[in-house]
């Protein structure tokens, strides 16, 4: 039997990675496309187990890399460095993604969909639509979860009304009520008492390289920066550690209020300076009023001052 092409999105995978390559597998299935299957690369987090126990789901399966000439689908990233290890020598069949195209170069012609939406589950509903392919409750309900997980229910700036259209028309699907289940989902994803420090700075975290400056940008979201802040030496230390493992020149840790959307940020490293740029720091922490989006937010605030 051929080999399954494997279906995944980036490390430290949030609840769009997850969903939408479960989706992705859902919307290969229904075109007739059996020899497919959505895995991981990392461990799932509380708001996305919210979404999956709703469903009685399991998560897919874990991987850690992928072998020379595996084929492979990505969703929701594009950056090698985000993706699975020996990425640059698996057989990319397919991208659909939402993010900035980067250190991306494939050997053969594939299908890339790019679309700067809020959310990459929302690509993939359209893809239903246009397909004129039927969505069932399933699907409606993890790819609402990731559009109100990326949007933080429709607050992010990164909202677009394709965003808002398709959520609409999901919780329709699904039968649920779109404020109070996303509410619920989002605040499952507060609950960080189970995470040692290290994994709280790996839970969300996304590396990138510009100039030849090696930064990192994580995030975890809370109801209450000041409980997070308890941990602030902790996580310092842990910021640090990995800082001087991986040669990082600047790591940024926002915790971000998704009630009242605002980010306290953390930034270590020899290149703090990028962010003192923009705003100034005491104690390495400044806060950031309506900053939410890494990718819209953030990023921009480090990459235009390198």
């Amino acid at each position: 039997m051929e080999e399954k092409t494997l279906i995944f999105g980036h490390k430290n995978p949030d609840t769009d990675t997850i969903c939408s390559s479960m989706v992705k597998q859902i919307l290969c299935e229904k075109e007739g496309n059996t020899n497919v299957k959505a895995v991981r690369l990392g461990n799932v987090n509380k708001e996305t187990k919210y979404a999956l126990d709703y469903l009685q789901m399991e998560a897919p399966e874990f991987i850690e890399k992928v072998e020379e000439g595996q084929k492979v689908i990505l969703v929701d990233h594009n950056e090698f460095n985000q993706s699975a290890d020996g990425i640059e020598n698996a057989n990319i069949l397919e991208v659909v993604d939402h993010h900035r195209i980067c250190n991306f170069q494939t050997t053969d012609p594939l299908y890339y969909t790019a679309r700067p939406f809020g959310c990459t589950s929302t690509i993939l509903y359209q893809e239903f639509v246009e397909k004129g392919i039927e969505i069932a409750k399933t699907e409606a309900v993890l790819m609402a979860s990731a559009i109100i997980s990326d949007t933080l229910l429709l607050k992010s700036p990164t909202t677009t009304k394709f965003d808002e259209k398709a959520l609409v028309e999901l919780g329709r699907i699904a039968g649920i009520d779109i404020n109070k289940y996303g509410l619920d989902l989002l605040k499952a994803g507060t609950d960080l008492d189970d995470f040692s420090e290290k994994e709280l700075i790996d839970l969300d975290a996304k590396k990138f390289e510009s100039k030849g400056v090696k930064c990192v940008i994580a995030q975890v979201n809370t109801v209450s920066i000041p409980d997070v802040l308890k941990r602030k030496e902790k996580l310092e230390e842990e910021m640090n550690n990995a800082i001087a493992e991986n040669g990082t020149d600047l790591f940024v840790l926002a915790i971000t209020d998704i009630l009242n959307s605002n980010s306290q940020i953390i930034a270590l490293g020899n290149r703090v300076d990028i962010i003192e740029k923009t705003v100034k720091l005491e104690d390495n922490m400044a806060l950031l009023e309506g900053v939410v989006s890494r990718k819209k937010q953030l990023l921009p605030m480090v990459e235009n001052n390198i």
